[in-house]
């Protein structure tokens, strides 16, 4: 009997300790991607079987709590500010002078068009906090062993995706693939990153590739151009205020 409990005892415990790795292993992976704060300069493509769009941004984050994102090309979309700050999100478009509230509802909604929805580009939702996270096995990905992670959301938590499995690679942390599945576990998504190269202060993936399962030929490409880690940005930088001026 003493053996038995024991070894109920040991299985449990390890149990809880390979889901604390797993979160560990995704909350790394995402300081690496994110840092403190972090600031730089974005490029994005949307793909289409007739036609190709690009979409040049600066970005600027701060935790979980601050983003904002600045259009600067092309001239059609030209000062569009997206932000998020806490739990709400706001866009402003000077074209028609006018600051536009993002319901929670909207975020699932695409992006400029592109396959990332609104909470991809937002961060309103976050991976670490949302989630339960479990090890479900091992793979390679771009030649890097990666750990494969399931993503569930938490009955709380108010979240796009019905599951995210996600492979980081287990020595450097990089994020390198993912799929996003509905409520129903249907693959609605898939993402691939590629391209390390050095980006401030360290080495990331630099390109990320997201395409839809059941749209062959479209994919939207985001390349990150240029980043800085880590500097100092004050909260009310996350401002409407600011939205309107920032440049």
């Amino acid at each position: 009997m003493k053996k038995i409990n024991f070894t109920i005892i040991l299985l449990f415990t390890s149990s809880i300790l390979f889901a604390q790795d797993a979160k560990e292993i995704v909350q790394k992976a995402n300081d690496l991607a994110i840092g403190k704060t972090s600031q730089g300069t974005n490029t994005m493509t949307l793909v289409r079987p007739d036609w190709t769009r690009d979409v040049t941004m600066k970005i600027w984050s701060k935790g979980l709590d601050y983003y904002m994102i600045l259009i600067i090309a092309p001239a059609r979309e030209k000062g569009q500010v997206f932000m998020k700050r806490h739990n709400e999100m706001w866009n402003w478009v000077p074209s028609i002078n006018k600051m536009i509230k993002i319901p929670p509802s909207m975020m699932s909604q695409s992006w400029m068009g592109s396959d990332f929805n609104n909470d991809d580009l937002l961060k309103e939702s976050s991976i670490v906090k949302d989630y339960t996270h479990t090890i479900i096995g091992s793979d390679t990905v771009g030649g890097f062993d990666c750990y494969k992670i399931e993503l569930i959301p938490k009955p709380e938590a108010a979240v796009v995706w019905g599951k995210i499995i996600t492979w980081i690679s287990k020595k450097e942390y990089y994020q390198l693939k993912a799929e996003y599945y509905d409520e129903s576990e249907e693959l609605i998504n898939k993402q691939i990153a590629s391209e390390v190269e050095q980006l401030g202060d360290r080495k990331l993936p630099s390109k990320m590739v997201m395409m839809p399962v059941d749209k062959p030929g479209n994919q939207t490409i985001l390349k990150m151009v240029e980043m800085v880690f880590d500097k100092d940005i004050p909260d009310n930088f996350f401002s409407q205020q600011n939205m309107k001026k920032v440049r």
